[in-house]
């Protein structure tokens, strides 16, 4: 029998690149400035100034947006919305993926880039890093420092601001959940609940591991809109390129050396775009999964034209087709082939959906009621002949204004209501009434009969019709 011997391979233990397994190299991007870098902060101070603030905004005296789950009440400014009105978020959830196809065919991550709480949190962080340890360089050295009383100061002042926004993060968080205001006398009095507590700790502790060490990995990783954004992108989508025609072959040179003449592309080699990138790449390798389109590289690789004096836009946001055909920003190609058939069958969907959302919205009825059979007697001879069904009906008021309801119902000769016909709601409440139909006995024939339950509001604003069944024995 022939024998194949196998030799393992020797490598040598320095030798990181040719590792099966090697450890993820930690990345300190650079801090940069520029247009992009204005717009990412605009969005931070936009995103968070909503997140922190709107649980304090005050409504009809209460708390303008509060998703009460102990009382299954959903507060959203002029709203009250019940677990019946579930149907709602799932529109919401619906238009809001639809939208995020919509932008992405269109201008690619930059959801991810700018608006992500992801990116948003890690450039907090980032910036509270930056001002205790420094920039790219210092961090580094400290890192790669031995303990000091220097560092060990450092990193503890970072992770203490660290903490302290992750745990404020986790309490405005809950306070979307608990009344803030309520919360807030609950922590000073040392008096929050343990569900309270743990979803802080909770939060935080995802707020303070996500931003302050996973970072790039969430986004690479984690998340399954980098795996499957390639479904929505094609050549006409928006994304940051590296114009290889004009930047190859790279090589470093002096400002007033003629490049052309040394047969030099206008890329000079620096890698700051690659410094500057929160996930490590190179964005000269052309189009990677990993790119958010936060826009740092072209906000670095611009400052380095500027020194340079030489043209801006040798990586910039643009398309795949203005790129191989050599269109410029301004020649107006990319907004030609915006409206293209993916964009457009996006486009129309979400504006349907949107109607017909804002439609409900604007006539749903602020009144729900829901028919429950007494199974404890489903039918039952009274007093003075007549063969009685009861039932027990929720009245749910979702006005913030106390409401009296006036009940009927109809289906059956001689159908009436035996119980008290007026049931008073207060704001934002629901009320479980007993409600007792009677009808002369004999009057129908037996078996199971569909009646309707009428219920309206004492001025006749509000309307609603349920049905149920009156049931006859034989």
């Amino acid at each position: 029998m022939k024998v194949i011997p196998i030799t393992p391979l020797q490598v040598a233990e320095e030798d990181d690149g040719h590792r099966l397994y090697a450890s993820e190299k930690k990345i300190y991007p650079r801090a940069v400035t520029g247009r992009f870098a204005r717009w990412r902060w605009g969005f931070v101070a936009f995103t968070q100034l909503v997140f922190y603030g709107l649980p304090w905004l005050q409504w009809n005296d209460r708390q303008a947006v509060l998703f009460d789950l102990g009382a299954r009440r959903f507060y959203l400014f002029g709203y009250v919305l019940y677990p019946q009105d579930f149907i709602y978020l799932t529109g919401l959830l619906v238009l809001s993926a639809l939208s995020l196809f919509l932008f992405t065919a269109i201008a690619g991550r930059l959801w991810c880039g700018f608006t992500c709480p992801q990116t948003v949190y890690t450039e907090m962080f980032l910036w509270i890093e930056r001002k205790v340890e420094g920039d790219r360089p210092q961090r580094m050295k400290l890192d790669a420092a031995s303990f000091s009383l220097e560092k060990l100061v450092k990193k503890s002042f970072k992770h203490l601001l660290w903490g302290m926004l992750a745990m404020w993060t986790g309490f405005t968080f809950v306070g979307y959940f608990t009344p803030i205001t309520a919360l807030s006398m609950e922590f000073i009095q040392t008096r929050m609940g343990s569900w309270e507590v743990f979803w802080v700790f909770f939060y935080a502790f995802a707020t303070y591991g996500n931003a302050g060490f996973m970072r790039e990995q969430v986004c690479k990783y984690m998340c399954p809109y980098a795996r499957f954004q390639s479904a929505m992108f094609d050549h006409d989508t928006l994304i940051v390129s590296y114009d290889a025609a004009r930047g190859e072959p790279r090589g470093t040179r002096g400002r007033k050396d003629d490049f052309r003449a040394k047969g030099l592309g206008a890329c000079i080699d620096c890698d700051l775009c690659v410094q500057v990138c929160p996930t490590g790449i190179d964005i000269r390798k052309g189009l990677q999964y990993e790119c958010i389109g936060c826009g740092g590289c072209v906000d670095v690789c611009n400052t380095v034209m500027d020194k340079m004096h030489y043209p801006r836009g040798l990586i910039r946001f643009t398309t795949q087709n203005a790129l191989k055909q050599g269109a410029s920003a301004g020649s107006g190609y990319i907004l030609r082939r915006v409206l293209r058939p993916r964009v457009l069958v996006y486009g129309t969907i979400l504006l349907v959906l949107t109607a017909a959302m804002m439609f409900s919205l604007a006539l749903r009825t602020p009144l729900r009621v829901d028919v429950v059979r007494d199974r404890a007697a489903l039918s039952r001879i009274v007093a003075g002949g007549k063969l009685e069904n009861v039932y027990r009906l929720q009245v749910m008021n979702a006005t913030e204004q106390p409401q009296r309801y006036h009940l009927a119902a109809e289906g059956l000769q001689d159908l009436a209501v035996a119980s008290e016909p007026v049931v008073e709601v207060g704001p934002a409440e629901s009320r479980w009434v007993a409600v007792r139909l009677q009808i002369p006995y004999g009057s129908a024939p037996s078996g199971s009969h569909p009646i309707h339950f009428d219920i309206r509001s004492e001025q006749g604003a509000d309307h609603v019709r349920e049905k149920s069944v009156f049931l006859v024995p034989r």
